[in-house]
């Protein structure tokens, strides 16, 4: 499984249903969201500032997550959606020891 940062920020309707159905339900629709597509929660937090709410999850691929994004961006209910792939330490030592054949623009 990834492991992906949810960041999302809701529209005003989106806000509103938050209010009216409460947080402690908005987590568990979210945790059968997710298993919807072979995923799971890890945690979720809600914030204020840019971010109204930040998840942390596993899922399959960048297929699910793809999904996952395009259903939620969709809905109307937020007016951002960010996923970020998170790597472990282990994968970024494996990505130091790949060998990149990249030449900067320019001359």
């Amino acid at each position: 499984m990834a492991k992906y940062l949810i960041k999302a920020s809701y529209t005003i309707e989106g806000a509103k249903g938050l209010a009216e159905a409460g947080a402690s339900n908005r987590l568990e629709v979210l945790k059968k969201t997710l298993a919807s597509v072979g995923g799971s929660m890890e945690c979720m937090y809600w914030a204020f500032g840019a971010d109204d709410a930040l998840l942390i999850v596993d899922l399959p691929d960048n297929v699910a997550a793809a999904a996952l994004a395009t259903a939620v961006g969709s809905s109307g209910a937020v007016k951002s959606y960010e996923t970020v792939a998170l790597l472990t330490a282990e994968e970024m030592d494996r990505a130091g020891k790949m060998t990149v054949d990249y030449r900067p623009p320019g001359p």
